[in-house]
């Protein structure tokens, strides 16, 4: 046999890629924050927030209250559906980002341009708003064959977006203009202020008491993080903000009508905060996600900001509006 002969049925390996290049390696995993950079960026954005917040206060102009509502509630309208691709949940992110960004700057608009003689209108608006995702819902299905139930749960889910995050957190702007005896640029201003305080401080509090002495589990199949001593201090610690912002300002708050309903709903609005961020949990662990985004570092997304307050706006709304305080 010939020297060709022999070098031709010498079995040579097959490679995919030539010998030179490098084997290629997984990434290693993101490390993990340390408690110190966590705080860090947490306080970064509080420091940020209260910022922004403090100069659309000093400007005394309902269009910076406006602007900055409907910026926070666009960008949690696109984490909602962004959760709800990245969990394979099925939904109409387009349709659903479309008809909330336009509701969101629809009710900005019409606040700042015509105060507190829109109130009404707005509702007729919401149901309008709402028939129109649901029909314009079930004719973006015409457009391709029937998936089983997935079909009929991209409609029902696309409308929760829309009525959970958009309409719900639309009721701080409305707080903007109730007539208040001490009116002025803005004369719902200081009641949004006490909103905040006692939904946040509700948070702050459960965060803090859970975090220190915090032993028995809330409710574990959903927040696993949430304790009974937690819920203890959310409550203490949302008397504290109410009654003590009314004692500091009470002619700028005399529209919640006394000491006796400030406690009160004090006490309602920081169940209804529980409520509301439990709420979130329940969407987020239903879905399959851990965050609905990273739009402020160290806290979280911007729905993880407002989740609490979509439940506490409308009932200090529609109470101070039918309740005679």
């Amino acid at each position: 046999m010939s020297t060709l002969e022999k070098l031709s049925q010498i079995s040579l390996p097959v490679l995919d890629e030539p010998a030179w290049m490098p084997v290629p390696m997984s990434s290693p995993p993101e490390p993990k924050k340390s408690k110190a950079q966590v705080f860090g960026a947490r306080l970064f954005s509080t420091l940020l927030l209260w910022a922004v917040v403090t100069g659309v206060f000093l400007s005394d102009n309902i269009w910076a209250f406006t602007a900055i509502l409907a910026l926070l509630g666009l960008f949690s309208v696109r984490e909602f559906f962004q959760m709800t691709c990245k969990g394979g949940m099925p939904s109409q992110p387009k349709w659903g980002m479309l008809t909330g960004f336009a509701y969101l700057v629809i009710v900005a608009v019409r606040i700042g341009r015509e105060g507190a003689g829109v109130l009404d209108s707005l509702m007729a608006m919401d149901v309008a708003f709402v028939s129109l995702v649901v029909m314009g819902g079930f004719l973006c299905q015409l457009r391709r064959p029937i998936d089983g139930k997935n079909t009929v749960i991209e409609v029902a889910v696309t409308t929760l977006g829309f009525v959970y995050v958009a309409v719900l957190f639309s009721f701080l702007s409305r707080l903007l203009v109730l007539p208040a005896p001490n009116g002025g640029g803005v004369p719902g201003a200081w009641l949004l202020l006490w909103l905040i305080a006692v939904t946040k401080f509700t948070d702050m509090g459960a965060y803090i008491t859970g975090s220190l002495i915090g032993k028995h589990k809330m409710i574990p199949h959903i927040s696993p993080g949430k304790t009974w001593q937690g819920f203890g201090g959310a409550l203490f610690f949302s008397q504290l903000a109410g009654c003590g912002l009314y004692a500091m300002m009470p002619d700028q708050l005399e529209i919640l009508g006394g000491w006796g309903w400030v406690i009160g709903l004090s006490f309602v609005l920081s169940l209804l905060a529980v409520v509301g961020d439990l709420a979130e949990s329940v969407l987020k662990r239903s879905i399959g996600v851990k965050d609905s985004g990273n739009t402020l570092p160290g806290i979280g997304g911007a729905l993880d900001l407002i989740d609490s307050l979509c439940f506490t706006a409308p009932v200090l709304y529609f109470f101070l509006r039918w309740m005679p305080v």
